[in-house]
């Protein structure tokens, strides 16, 4: 048994050598080969690609996929830490979890992802929640199978879960949700630690993949049919630095772009690291699309030290007037945080002014969400959560009426989408994205799954445009 430390999460060395090896398989226990497996993940891209992984390595075992969690042998929860509402999420439906176990004792129930990184977290589970059978992090996915055979051996709750820099595992096995648009990690973990944060602490170390693996990686998936590909990072700007005296995302995004794979997008990113180069390189190449996701998290130089984003509200603008001067019709969206502790009205008025000045395309807004160990979760916070939900309200307005703004002038063009599947909303039309990110749903008498097709567009909603295929 291992359990997780945050105090050692912290820790860094930059002497560290980052060990890059091969994915070794290990046999599932034989009781559970031909066993159902259901597996829910919360949070972000990355935490996608990761649910992604477990499904590949229980599949590659011989374990069944299902939707259907009451048909399911083990139920795995890959979790996300990035904000309290996530975890009661996952405590929530481990509850569900509770009840189906106790009238299905042989049911395997196992908890994954950044939570399972969480000291607290983890000692919770144990002395509150033991009929949690296994818990793996986010540095050992790639021994899953040996975590659950121990607990299938000993029939005891098994933890395994590490507080170290991180490592990088190539050849995971993977069962991608989509068979058009596919995530491709370039670098995982963050050094950044901006104080809100949580995710240096769950994800380890910078550390980058080799840049011969990520070509590889596209270039097999260009041969099975994927239209996209979507390079992932916590911090994708700072690809290579830790890996590469002159290598950097700019010379990645251009080799990319050389395989010939028809879409190519990334994120997220960090403004201190967004390079003149990549503007250069992103307005050259067709196949990058003309998408940035650039956030800013708060428009206050006085709430952005002590956020410790390293840049200020100027610096960002001046960032941001570059990307949309150079690049031909960019799209350009953010995250924002309100009600950050010691935020001021005149703070959040700051915040409100840049987002008048910029007129994003759309952004993701949160309210505060303390997380344990991180430096904000120790600074005073007195501003009533009435007063951070009037101005997250607010903020939303203003942010939603700039995105129907950016839309409106959609309307009569002609767009090339990427179609991924049927409209949630509507089982009679497709739902596909621009090279913009620019979600539509879209009218066609064929069957457009899997094509990029040329769309005029007919309406614009805030978060949504209709179209019709031509």
């Amino acid at each position: 048994m291992n359990l997780p430390n945050m105090l050692e999460a912290k820790k860094r060395d930059k002497n560290a050598v980052i060990d890059n090896y091969k994915y070794k398989e290990v046999k599932i226990d034989d009781s559970l080969i031909g066993k159902k497996f259901f597996v829910r993940t919360y949070g972000c891209q990355m935490n996608e690609h990761d649910g992604e992984r477990v499904k590949g390595v229980l599949s590659s075992q011989g374990l069944i996929l299902t939707e259907i969690m009451d048909e399911a042998d083990i139920i795995i929860l890959n979790t996300c830490a990035i904000r309290e509402n996530a975890h009661d999420k996952v405590f929530g439906f481990m509850g569900l979890i509770k009840k189906m176990k106790e009238t299905r004792p042989n049911l395997l129930m196992g908890i994954c992802g950044c939570m399972a990184q969480e000291e607290s977290v983890v000692n919770e589970i144990r002395s509150k929640y033991k009929y949690v059978d296994f818990i793996f992090g986010t540095h050992n996915l790639d021994s899953m199978i040996s975590v659950i055979n121990e607990r299938v051996r000993s029939g005891k709750q098994n933890v395994e879960v590490y507080s170290v820099l991180g490592n990088v595992c190539e050849g995971i096995p993977e069962s991608r949700d989509s068979k058009y648009s596919a995530w491709v990690d370039i670098i995982l973990g963050c050094d950044k630690f901006c104080t809100y944060c949580i995710v240096p602490y769950t994800r380890g170390t910078q550390r980058s993949r080799r840049y011969e693996d990520i070509i590889e990686e596209v270039k097999g998936l260009k041969e099975l049919g994927y239209k996209e590909v979507t390079l992932l990072g916590q911090n994708v700007n700072a690809y290579g630095k830790d890996l590469y005296k002159d290598y950097d995302l700019s010379n990645l995004l251009r080799d990319v772009s050389n395989t010939g794979i028809e879409r190519i997008r990334f994120v997220t990113s960090h403004p201190w690291d967004f390079t003149d180069e990549m503007i250069k390189v992103i307005s050259e190449c067709d196949n990058v699309m003309p998408y940035v996701h650039l956030p800013i998290q708060s428009g206050s130089d006085r709430i952005l030290k002590l956020m410790g984003r390293r840049y200020t509200k100027d610096e960002y603008i001046e960032l941001y007037n570059k990307i949309r001067s150079r690049i031909k019709g960019v799209s350009v969206t953010t995250d924002i945080i309100v009600g950050f502790p010691g935020e001021t009205e005149e703070d959040f008025q700051c915040t409100l002014d840049v987002v008048n000045e910029c007129k994003f395309d759309g952004a993701f807004t949160f309210v505060f969400s303390p997380r344990e160990n991180t430096p904000a979760a120790k600074l005073v916070d007195d501003t009533q959560v009435e007063v951070k939900n009037e101005r997250l309200h607010i903020l939303n307005e203003v942010v939603n009426k700039y995105s129907l703004e950016a839309n409106q002038k959609c309307v009569g063009e002609v767009h090339k989408c990427l179609v991924l599947g049927k409209s949630e909303k509507d089982e009679t039309k497709y739902m596909g994205y621009t090279e913009h990110m620019k979600l539509v749903n879209i009218v066609s008498e064929d069957d457009i799954i899997g094509k990029i097709v040329d769309v005029r567009i007919e309406e614009a909603k805030s978060f949504s445009l209709n179209g019709t295929r031509i």
